[in-house]
């Protein structure tokens, strides 16, 4: 399944089984309210990002901000079984950091 097809079903989910659905809302809207001011970039655009150079399946996708910092925290299920967080600047889609182990990446340059 396409990543992108995967993270609508995904976040549907996440919702469900996250910590409270009045905080899943919040993070929600205070993303929407963010993407419309132009503080930060759609999720479509920072997962076409992260695609180029972590092959996985999304499993789970955070959105945080704190102090004005915006922060995406996607998790990638890959290939090989490992499981990657990655934390990405939701303003320019910088990756800040990637845990894993054996992690799998595309050398496409």
């Amino acid at each position: 399944m396409p990543l992108r097809s995967c993270l609508a079903i995904l976040l549907s989910c996440a919702t469900l089984v996250g910590p409270s659905p009045a905080r899943a809302d919040d993070d929600h809207d205070r993303a929407r309210e963010a993407l419309q001011e132009g503080k930060i970039l759609p999720l479509r655009t920072v997962l076409d990002i992260v695609e180029r150079s972590y092959p996985g399946q999304v499993v789970k996708v955070e959105f945080e901000e704190d102090d004005g910092e915006y922060l995406y925290e996607i998790r990638l299920l890959q290939a090989s079984g490992n499981l990657l967080k990655l934390k990405i600047d939701a303003r320019d889609g910088r990756v800040l950091g990637v845990k894993g182990k054996h992690m799998q990446f595309r050398d496409d340059d």
